[in-house]
């Protein structure tokens, strides 16, 4: 058993020596102690005689559990041996076997001791949260990712070496394991040595600093001291320069993953590989905000559904941030002009090419073209300049632009006015106000980033758009601040550190998520995208503000920017949506009780599909006018046309011939003033009388009431549809010279065939008298005032004015009595005589009274005298047919009106024909064309169709489709997800 502790303790001391744990060899033999090869070789050779070996066996041994020895058994005493007892052997192992014992205790005591100078060194080491920034987020995340305890778990313990075999090949390696006890001291050390050199590479402060560098397989150590300023500008500098060597390769797999993402969208366009990208996320979003942006909120629902809302003062260099993240010069620019009259709603979106286009045009704008570029811009500022009202500066309307290309981080942005603090000149007195209302109003969204800008180059205290942020957002929760044009203030600002100030949030009144600072270029309007990228990648690697820790790492850039509110953008759109699109859903059941409380009957037309309703109803009524029977349209344009020409027919035509002497001058008269009326006057009168006609048939039938069919809503439609249509009809220009020789060769005919025609002519003179001759009573009644009769029943008198009227009638009445075939003139001699008679009566009487009045009276004279002789005409058919000339019975005035009337009945036959063949079908051309611009022209219909019910209607289709695209947009959402 001593010979067997023996040579346990000689292995022990062989392994320590060696360091070999774990390793399985075999040892010469000369290489042993003493004590081992007496066990190795039982014959001593010292001895003086030779014993045979001895034949032990060993049970499983282990120096940690201390398992009893079975006893030695020893040769048969036949051989003459004894049992050989050395007590100064077993002395001297059971002293080596202390070696164990110091070794156990030797590890404890080292790893405590390391342990105790471990927490010395850290209570000794400063407070490293200020210098966190320089070590990347991932070596913080290391505890996150590995798990360090399942390691220290993973190594052997005290019970698996108990299991090991008792091969003396092994006992080696079980020995080894004793490495278990000393793996606590020595990773205390070295977590020590760690925690020594990552203090070097966090710059920590202190006096001193040691490093630990590993020379060969010893691990021998070496210090160095290096002072605290010294060690700070080399780190510093040594972090830059891998920042920007990472920010180089990184770049550079951008630059080859969008060429990948480019061929990659440009597979899925050609129909090669269908699948859905996520590029379609936005598209979807932008849809929404479209539709919302058109969307009449009568009904108080308000648009809570995210954007970033780009604010700053004007010229701060908004737009060129917004570019920056566009990677596209694509706004109208001008020095220290305002440029952005309008809201800009820009919705970036991932594509294979870098392309823009409205949402109300299909042209495509190649953003990798100058000329596209130009072009772009001009269209950008001629619809912003559009949409301006007359009077105003700046406009509320929202212009829709999509921007698409390989590596463009998905948000929708709205580039808003700059924010002013004077109206100059030029501009409308409420422009400030109006920006300010424009501003609040999408800041008010309690889901919109607010994107603010402010310029470095001047002074923080001029800052107008920081107020009002923070009237905003006070708790800076959704706002994101950017300093532009850092460059000219690291170059004008006196303090530097006022720079730190700003980023670092503690010099604005404002609160924000993020600070950053960017730089958009040195002003040149023609500099590139690449151009200012190279710029502000070298203006930041050898910026000062950088190098002194003024400015951090992440917060430069505008890529570093883009990213950010990317990220910010996406986050508040999930927080967001889902919210959304639940109130959109209790609006639209709202709306739907609405309707059927108050609709019930009625189908839910919303103002396109009661316009096409109105359409097709304006369609039939026109067609409607082809179905108006001749009869019916001659009549009503001979009674129109002889309504229009009576006047001159008789004022012009029939008095003056029947003041000649006989009937050979009256004939001549007549010809003459209708060859001068056919030639100038009549066509164009017969053809506005067509015109009118089709006018007043038109419109009866779109006004016409339809019974319980008739939808007062489309009242107003059709009365501008048909306002716009007559305004646009032209009557055929050769219509009026076929007409002139028609008519004339109506005048030109004087031959009356029968007794019935005559007895037309006679009945249509007589009407024609009679109501000239009632219009004339009714003249000198008003001249005279009321008779005798009238004043006794109505109790009514005359004026002085006509009292002297009366007066004078009488006088003229006694004139025409004394010679009944006076002249139609009075002569002056004549006119002398009555006023003469009148003022011997006491009453003075002006000449012209006198004529006006003697007009009149002879007018009725001849009136009845007309009305007689045609009466004596009645029986003249006879001698008319026979030639027979009769001084007494002359029917020259019932040939001319004959003559009329039948020129009246071919006009309105030939006016007829000209409507129903050619202007119906014209005119029904013409109210297509009405309808179809009035179907394009969304304002020219929310204007006609109006009503509580069409904007219900409006309101629930729109909630309706808002609600649908929110839901498909979510389910894209969480597929993303």
């Amino acid at each position: 058993m001593w010979r067997t502790r023996a040579a346990a303790a000689c292995v022990i001391c062989r392994s320590l020596a060696k360091s070999n744990y774990g390793i399985k060899r075999k040892s010469p033999l000369q290489n042993l102690h003493l004590v081992s090869r007496s066990i190795h070789h039982p014959y001593y050779p010292s001895s003086k005689f030779q014993r045979p070996p001895l034949r032990i066996s060993i049970q499983q041994f282990s120096s940690l559990n201390r398992l009893p020895f079975r006893k030695t058994k020893l040769l048969n005493v036949k051989y003459g041996y004894q049992s050989y007892r050395n007590f100064w052997l077993a002395r001297l192992a059971s002293r080596l076997l202390r070696i164990r014992y110091i070794i156990l205790g030797s590890a404890v005591g080292g790893g405590y001791t390391a342990k105790k100078t471990y927490d010395q060194w850290k209570d000794m080491m400063p407070d490293l949260d200020d210098y966190k920034w320089i070590v990347p987020d991932f070596i913080w995340e290391l505890d996150e990712h590995i798990d360090f305890e399942k390691i220290i778990k993973a190594l052997p313990d005290a019970d698996d070496l108990a299991k090991l075999l008792p091969d003396f090949d092994k006992i080696g390696e079980s020995f080894a394991s004793l490495k278990g006890f000393f793996s606590p001291g020595y990773n205390l050390v070295s977590e020590v040595i760690g925690a020594s050199d990552l203090l070097l590479l966090l710059g920590s402060p202190g006096e001193t600093a040691f490093r630990a560098t590993d020379q060969g397989y010893d691990n021998d150590k070496q210090y160095k001291k290096v002072s605290d300023k010294e060690k700070i500008d080399q780190l510093q500098e040594e972090l830059l320069r891998t920042q920007l060597k990472y920010q180089r390769m990184l770049e550079r797999l951008e630059k080859e993953n969008k060429e990948l993402r480019k061929l990659v969208l440009q597979r899925d366009d050609k129909g090669i590989h269908q699948r859905k990208l996520k590029k379609s996320l936005i598209d979807m979003y932008s849809e929404v905000l479209d539709i919302l942006s058109d969307y009449d909120a009568s009904y108080n629902t308000q648009d809570h559904l995210p954007r970033v809302v780009v604010v700053g003062d004007q010229s701060a260099g908004k737009t060129s941030v917004l570019e920056m993240i566009a990677q596209a010069r694509i706004f109208p620019r001008g020095s220290g002009e305002m440029m952005t009259r309008s809201p800009v709603k820009v919705t970036l979106s991932e594509g294979p090419h870098h392309v823009a286009l409205f949402k109300d045009s299909s042209r495509e704008f190649d953003l990798t073209k100058e000329e596209d570029l130009a072009a772009l811009r001009n269209e950008i500022e001629i619809r912003m300049r559009n949409s301006v009202k007359e009077g105003c500066t700046v406009s509320t309307e929202t212009i829709s632009l999509s921007v698409k290309g390989p590596g463009l981080q998905r948000m929708v942005l709205v580039d808003l006015p700059g924010v002013i603090s004077t109206v100059t000149s030029g501009m409308a007195p409420d422009t400030k106000e109006t920006i300010f209302s424009i501003s609040k109003a999408y800041m008010q969204n309690p889901n919109a980033i607010i994107l603010c800008i402010q310029d470095g180059s001047v002074d923080a205290e001029r800052s107008i758009v920081t107020d009002l942020v923070s009237q905003m957002d006070p708790q800076g929760k959704r706002t994101i601040f950017v300093l532009t044009k850092v460059d000219l203030a690291e170059k004008n600002v006196a303090s530097p550190s006022r720079i730190q100030q700003i980023i670092e949030g503690k010099l604005f009144p404002m609160k924000a998520l993020g600070y950053f600072a960017v730089v958009t270029g040195k002003g040149n309007s023609s500099e590139s995208i690449e151009s200012i990228k190279e710029y502000e990648e070298e203006f930041f690697q050898n910026s000062k503000l950088l190098k002194t820790s003024m400015l951090k790492a992440h917060q430069v850039t505008t890529k570093n920017l883009s990213l950010a509110v990317s990220d910010c953008f996406w986050k508040m759109v999930r927080e967001s949506v889902e919210q959304q699109a639940d109130a959109f859903k209790a609006t639209r059941f709202n709306l739907e009780t609405e309707w059927k409380n108050n609709y019930p009957r009625l189908r839910e037309l919303d103002r396109n599909e009661l316009f096409e309703k109105a359409k097709n109803e304006i369609l039939d009524e026109v067609i409607s006018l082809t179905q108006v029977t001749p009869k019916h349209w001659e009549e009503i344009l001979q009674k129109t046309l002889w309504e229009r020409v009576s006047t001159h027919v008789i004022e012009n035509i029939y008095l003056p011939a029947a003041q000649t002497m006989n009937s050979g001058t009256f004939n001549t008269t007549v010809d003459i003033k209708l060859k001068q009326w056919t030639d100038k006057q009549l066509p164009n009168k017969a053809v506005e009388v067509a015109w009118e006609t089709l006018q007043e048939e038109f419109s009866r039938f779109m006004t016409e009431p339809k019974g319980k069919e008739h939808d007062d809503i489309f009242d107003k439609l059709k009365q501008a549809v048909k306002e716009e249509s007559i305004k646009r009809h032209k009557w055929n220009e050769r219509a009026e010279d076929s007409l002139r020789v028609i008519q004339h060769n109506a005048l030109e005919d004087r031959s009356i065939s029968d007794k019935q025609q005559w007895d037309a002519a006679i009945h249509f003179m007589e009407e024609t008298l009679q109501s000239r001759l009632k219009d004339t009573e009714s003249v000198i009644e008003d001249m005279v005032g009321p008779d005798w009769k009238k004043r006794w029943m109505y109790w009514i008198g005359r004026t002085k004015e006509q009292n002297i009227r009366n007066e004078t009638k009488n006088e003229l009445e006694k004139l025409i009595k004394c010679n009944e075939e006076h002249a139609a003139y009075l002569a002056n001699d004549e006119v002398t005589t009555v006023r003469k008679n009148l003022e011997a009566r006491g009453i003075t009487v002006d000449p012209c009274l006198i004529k006006d009045t003697w007009h009149q009276i002879y007018r009725r004279y001849f009136l009845k005298t007309a009305l007689n002789h045609c009466n004596l005409c009645r029986r003249g058919f006879y001698y008319y047919q026979r030639h027979f000339v009769d001084s007494e019975l002359e029917c020259n005035d019932i040939v001319l009106f004959w003559r009329i009337q039948r020129m009246l009945a071919i006009t309105a036959n030939t006016l007829r024909q000209q409507l129903t063949n050619t202007e119906v079908r014209r005119l029904e051309k013409n109210v297509k064309e009405v309808l179809e611009d009035f179907a394009e022209d969304s304002e020219k219909k929310v204007k006609l169709l109006t009503g509580k019910r069409v904007q219900l209607a409006e309101d629930l289709k729109k909630v309706r489709e808002i609600q649908e695209k929110l839901e498909a947009f979510i389910e894209a959402l969480h597929q993303e997800k």
